[in-house]
């Protein structure tokens, strides 16, 4: 089970002299870290062009540093010196740690741990960085099995918080303590897991990029909708086809392997296109081509190519649309009648009462005055936004509208029963979208006599800040019908993405097997909630902890969304954790019930 580790003493020494053993990206990393926090470091890569490499961009970085008032002259000369390399394993006889970063490979890592065996101290622990194989089968291959370990930093090594210490069954406590003391020494935040493929963050994390190359494969979404709808609408600093190619895609399919190995979980085995792509040698930034093209191997820079969508809208002529109405009460309808009537659209708000719809429009006004409040909109533009919104207790008002959306309760029942309503009441031509998250859009429109007229537009929450909505052809959606919502979604300053309707669309379908396998973590006792929220902040730039976003969105919403995954692609993978049904049964339903995961302060 992780556990925060925390300095222990009376164990052995913090390690002052470090070898690293393998000076690609990670490797030189770690040794940026370690020269900077006054550690002597013997740098030792089989190739003597790398081990240059190392040095050079260790150079530029602690020039960098300079510039940047970061580190004196006289810091970056001491930080520099403090480091030696060259191309033989000899050189770590005098180190108290060996960090290995060397090729994920049994056959690499064993060789080297066995020569190093030979040349070390008795008392020198010896650490693995891998990600991805087993540290108790590299331990138990060394003559030394309880100074063996995992010692798991993050890319880029200087800027990531999080370090993974691993333990096998055969570590001795005192190793764990002094790596501990160590990492927090280089100011890391260290947590302690046991020994299985992707320990905590990678075990996470590459479950959902495999998803997302399947999706790709699948031809269900560009790349770039893929990634822009996980940017936009989980808030992650890049999207996972983009990641895949940062992480290297040969090292993402080999991690898999490991992870499919122990699980024999069909989300873990891995997408027939990474082993296409890995075989092909286009493994992402480092080849120059991966998922997309890159200036130059190694470049961050992304280059068009075949597959880059043309600029400018192409295809069927949309309809004119210069009224909407948006049908519901809650603050998700609320939201979007807003993002309308900032964008100039006149909007006509029904719920099934006049005294709901004005209370849905107070809160509007409310939002409003927040904005004026903070300096984001005048007084005077927020009363002109207020004023372009009508409420109305029937939907007998939506008579005139170009543009009909629907943001009720997440029931198909109920929302069919509102399409059949809409059908009567809007005028022919209009458009009707649903903002379902989950259902099947298809299923609305068949509740009219005008399926070609009716989409999927799914705004995120709070509607009013989140960029992104997925926009949902259905087989039977008309060509203008699709062209008129994209070309709203410009004019109200949105970043639509396309998907089919299919179960969770885009983002739900990569977030919400996620979030289970997270809640599986909990259930096996390998990790903590605490662990796993750090790990995944810390480790991913995930803005927030798979359980802390669990208890936001609602425990209860949360496995809706899981069993009707589950129930559209059969995957027993998909099947929503024990531990989940159990909260929701007991009314535990996240921070709106005032315990989830977490306890919380009722309001």
């Amino acid at each position: 089970m992780a556990t925060p580790l925390s300095p222990q003493s009376g164990t052995a020494a913090t390690p002052k002299t470090i070898a690293v053993v393998g000076l690609g990206t990670m490797g030189t990393g770690i040794t940026e870290v370690l020269v900077k926090a006054g550690r002597e470091v013997i740098g030792i890569d089989v190739s003597e062009a790398q081990a240059a490499r190392c040095v050079t961009a260790l150079q530029a970085s602690t020039a960098r540093a300079v510039e940047r008032g970061r580190l004196t002259e006289q810091e970056r000369a001491d930080a520099l010196g403090r480091l030696r390399t060259g191309t033989d394993l000899a050189a770590a006889a005098d180190a108290d740690l060996v960090i290995e970063v060397a090729p994920e490979s049994y056959e690499v890592k064993h060789r080297i741990f066995r020569e190093l065996d030979g040349v070390v101290r008795p008392d020198t622990i010896l650490a693995t960085g891998t990600n991805a194989l087993s540290v108790t089968r590299l331990a138990a291959d060394s003559a030394h099995p309880e100074r063996v370990l995992g010692l798991h930093f993050f890319n880029p090594a200087p800027a990531m918080k999080l370090v993974e210490v691993v333990s096998s069954v055969l570590t001795a406590p005192s190793a764990v303590a002094a790596v501990t003391d160590l990492a927090m020494e280089l100011g890391k935040e260290p947590v302690a897991v046991g020994d299985r493929p992707g320990f905590v963050a990678d075990g996470l994390l590459f479950g959902y990029l495999n998803q997302a190359a399947a999706m790709y494969e699948a031809r269900y979404a560009s790349r770039e909708d893929i990634d822009a709808a996980m940017r936009l609408g989980c808030g992650l600093p890049m999207g996972p086809l983009a990641l895949l190619d940062l992480i290297g895609i040969d090292t993402a399919r080999t991690v898999l392997e490991a992870m499919y190995a122990e699980s024999r979980d069909r989300l873990h085995a891995p997408a027939p296109i990474l082993k296409q792509f890995s075989e092909a040698g286009l493994t992402g930034r480092k080849s120059g081509r991966g998922f997309y093209s890159y200036e130059a191997p190694g470049s961050a820079t992304v280059v068009p190519d075949a597959l880059t969508p043309a600029d400018g809208t192409t295809g069927a002529a949309g309809r004119t649309v210069r009224s909407v109405g948006v049908a519901g009460s809650g603050t998700m309808a609320s939201g979007i009648a807003e993002v309308f009537a900032k964008a100039g659209y006149e909007v006509v708000l029904a719920a099934r009462s006049e005294e709901k719809a004005q209370a849905a429009k107070a809160r509007i006004g409310t939002s409003l005055s927040r904005s004026v409040d903070k300096g984001r909109l005048t007084a005077e533009a927020a009363a002109q936004v207020l004023d372009l919104i009508t409420p109305a207790g029937s939907y007998d008002a939506f008579a005139g509208v170009d543009l009909a959306v629907e943001a009720i309760a997440e029931d198909l029942e109920v929302k069919r029963e509102l399409f059949r309503t809409l059908d009567k009441v809007c005028k022919p031509g209009a458009v009707l979208a649903t903002t379902t998250s989950s259902l099947p859009v298809v299923a609305c429109a068949r509740a009219t006599s005008r399926p070609q007229d009716v989409i999927g537009m799914h705004f995120f929450n709070p509607a009013p800040a989140m960029k992104l909505v997925e926009v949902v052809r259905t087989v039977l959606t008309a060509d203008d019908v699709h062209a008129t919502v994209r070309e709203v979604c410009a004019k109200i300053r949105k970043h639509a993405v396309d998907c089919g309707d299919r179960a969770g669309f885009i983002v739900n379908a990569l977030l919400f097997p996620y979030l289970n396998n997270a809640i599986k973590m909990v259930e096996e006792h390998y990790a903590s909630l605490d662990d796993i929220d750090a790990a995944m902040k810390l480790g991913g730039g995930y803005p927030m902890g798979p359980f802390e976003l669990l208890d936001v969105v609602g425990l209860d919403v949360s496995l809706a969304i899981e069993k009707v995954l589950h129930r559209e692609f059969r995957d027993p993978g998909l099947a929503p954790a024990p531990l989940l049904e159990h909260l929701v049964a007991a009314g535990c339903l996240g921070r709106k019930t005032g315990r989830g995961f977490r306890e919380y302060a009722r309001r």
